[in-house]
């Protein structure tokens, strides 16, 4: 089976599952109905999708193969079991998305890139998807980069990026999970009451809980953040300054990184 069409059937199950979820068991009270959100974000992920198109040449898997037939990167160059490279594949692949998202939050130009997925005023399984097509050429030559360099077998980046689609989802997935179970469950992946903090309206809990898979790298590297400080019940997603309903709206979505507060009429 081609590999896009089984990433496509992946997708597709996966947000189906959680959305069901999300139906029968909410953690939070939406302020915008699914049919004022949804369009939006799904024609921001069809316009990134669009963009990555032109630079196929670009796409991990591509590279994972070339790096393969020219015997390049670390895991042609060093024997060790292919169980092995698998795994440390999947490992290096999640700390640079890690740390590739927190520079998206320390450089101002990259910040107003990445700001429309903060914009959100709800989250859900479609916030997953909601992220500039700027943002995802950055991430896709990232990725690509780090595939090469790595030698990272065709297999594994297969593996990984159903990973980071599937964790993508659920962790924005509004989603009510038993607080015994959450502190279990976030204490090896990053869970939706852990993420939902990484949303919050203080921009000191934005900058915190970084990861999409693991958790781990965000104890390791001191952004963890256990608890908003309004509390799930009551905190506040979004960013402030930017209120308006007009940018849950697809234009305005991909004008956002050059627009400031004041470009926007604040809506109460």
């Amino acid at each position: 089976m081609n590999s896009s069409l089984l990433r496509f059937i992946f997708f597709i199950s996966f947000f189906t599952l959680f959305s069901l979820i999300e139906a029968l068991l909410p953690r939070k009270q939406r302020l915008y109905k699914r049919i004022y959100r949804w369009p939006g974000n799904f024609s921001i992920l069809i316009s990134g999708t669009i963009a990555a198109g032109f630079i196929p040449f670009l796409l991990p898997a591509a590279a994972a193969v070339d790096a393969a037939e020219k015997g390049f990167g670390l895991f042609n160059v060093v024997s060790m079991p292919r169980a092995l490279s698998f795994l440390l594949t999947l490992l290096i692949l999640d700390i640079v998305i890690y740390f590739q998202h927190r520079i998206f939050h320390i450089v101002p130009f990259l910040w107003r890139i990445h700001r429309m997925h903060h914009m959100d005023k709800d989250l859900d399984a479609s916030s997953a998807l909601r992220f500039h097509p700027f943002e995802i050429i950055i991430s896709i030559v990232i990725k690509t980069a780090s595939v090469w360099l790595l030698g990272a077998s065709l297999g594994a980046v297969f593996v990984f990026e159903i990973l980071l689609n599937s964790a993508a989802m659920f962790n924005h997935a509004n989603i009510y999970i038993p607080l015994s179970a959450d502190s279990i469950i976030r204490k090896i992946i990053v869970t939706p009451d852990m993420h939902r903090i990484h949303h919050s309206v203080h921009r000191k809990e934005t900058d915190s809980n970084f990861g999409f898979s693991l958790s781990w790298w965000d104890f390791i590297f001191k952004s963890y953040t256990d608890n908003p400080k309004d509390g799930q019940d009551n905190m506040k997603i979004g960013l402030k300054g930017f209120d308006s309903r007009k940018i849950q709206q697809f234009y305005w979505m991909l004008l956002s990184p050059f627009l400031n507060r004041n470009n926007i009429q604040t809506e109460k």
